[in-house]
C-alpha cells in the first residue's frame, strides 16, 4: 500500500467516486442528514493526501468497481488531486456550516457540489481540472508541476496563436 497520490489516474475510478459523492451529497439534501458530510469530508482529505490507500471509497472504485469497467483510462494525476483539494474545502466547509451557520448556508456549498460531482461522474467533465488547467496557462501553477498538462496547454496555445 502506497500512501502517495497516484499518476496517471484511471479516469474510471475517478468517475465511480463522483459517482458516490454524487449520491452522498443528494442523500444529504434530500433528507438533511448532515453528519454524511463527515465520511464525505473523510474521504476527499484522505484522497488528497495519499490517494485510494486511506479512502475506503477510493479504494473500492479502483481496486474492485473500476477493473470491471475494463480497460484502463489513464489521465494526469496532477489535476485530480487538485480537484479532490476542492472537493475537501467544499465538504468541509458545507459540514462546518450545517452546524455552525445554518443548513441553508450548507446546501448552497452542496449543490455546487452536486453539480461539479455530476459532471465528473455522468460527462467525465472534470471541473477542477480544467481550473488546473486554466491556472497553469496562466502561470499559477508551475508546468513542473504536470509535464503533460503543460504539452497539451503548449499545443492548444500554438494551435490558438
Amino acid at each position: 500500500m502506497t500512501f502517495r497520490f497516484p499518476n496517471p489516474v484511471n479516469e474510471k475510478a475517478a468517475r465511480v467516486v463522483a459517482g458516490a459523492v454524487l449520491i452522498m451529497v443528494l442523500a444529504v439534501l434530500l433528507t438533511s442528514w448532515y453528519w454524511v458530510l463527515i465520511p464525505v469530508a473523510y474521504g476527499f482529505w484522505a484522497r488528497v493526501a495519499a490517494g485510494p490507500a486511506l479512502s475506503p471509497l477510493g479504494w473500492a472504485a479502483q481496486n474492485v468497481i473500476a477493473p470491471r469497467l475494463g480497460a484502463k483510462r489513464p489521465v494526469p494525476g496532477p489535476p485530480k488531486r487538485f480537484a479532490q483539494g476542492i472537493g475537501a474545502i467544499m465538504s468541509t466547509s458545507a459540514l462546518v456550516l450545517a452546524f455552525t451557520v445554518s443548513h441553508q448556508a450548507a446546501d448552497l456549498v452542496l449543490v455546487a457540489l452536486a453539480l461539479a460531482a455530476g459532471l465528473e461522474s455522468i460527462l467525465g467533465y472534470c471541473l477542477g481540472c480544467r481550473i488546473f488547467g486554466l491556472l497553469m496557462r496562466v502561470g499559477v501553477v508551475p508546468e513542473a508541476v504536470c509535464e503533460e498538462c503543460a504539452d497539451v496547454s503548449r499545443h492548444v496555445r500554438a494551435t490558438v496563436s
